[in-house]
């Protein structure tokens, strides 16, 4: 029972690590990368589907990433969900190819996309958190029950202190690197 909790939460911790880095690959550092349009949906004949779909995505040197639609009549619904998109970069066609270039970040712009990273870095500590309160809730809801005895409840709570402990470290690994990748000019 105590070992389902613990191995419940630390797969509910190691997601929300991902889902950081998930979110992370999002935000535009001073290279090109795919990442940055993956999450664009394009209207393709009345539904919305993932660029990767549509169009192949390429980074042709490491300040511009090429989208070849793979039918002629995908370029402008291509072209309207990168200018409708959050990422404020406006896309060259030449024919069939939509290319985009990345200016360089401003000093400003990287300072205003730091606080971004450690605001993702602090919500991702939250939920990691909220998985270890949950965790031992249940713990004391077995203890409670008398299923366990007090030593195993303590003992099951320093273990998943010390899971928390290591995913929120895990958290700030990943917001240092991201910092560093930023700041890099």
């Amino acid at each position: 029972m105590l070992n389902e909790i613990k191995k419940d939460a630390q797969t509910r911790m190691a997601k929300s690590v991902e889902a950081l880095r998930q979110e992370l690959t999002k935000l535009r550092t001073g290279r090109a990368s795919t990442a940055l349009v993956d999450h664009l949906k394009v209207n393709y004949y009345g539904s919305d589907m993932p660029l990767s779909q549509v169009a192949t995505v390429a980074v042709s040197d490491a300040r511009s990433i090429t989208i070849t639609p793979w039918e002629k009549g995908m370029v402008s619904a291509v072209e309207k969900a990168i200018l409708a998109s959050d990422l404020g970069l406006t896309p060259n066609t030449a024919g069939q190819v939509i290319r985009i270039n990345l200016p360089p970040l401003t000093e400003e712009r990287r300072k205003e996309l730091s606080k971004h990273v450690h605001h993702e870095g602090e919500n991702a500590k939250v939920a990691v958190r909220n998985v270890r309160r949950d965790a031992i809730q249940h713990v004391k809801e077995l203890l409670k029950d008398k299923q366990i005895t007090e030593d195993e409840a303590r003992r099951a709570e320093d273990d998943i202190q010390k899971l928390t402990d290591k995913h929120v470290k895990d958290v700030d690994d990943v917001v240092k690197a991201k910092e560093q990748e930023l700041m890099a000019v």
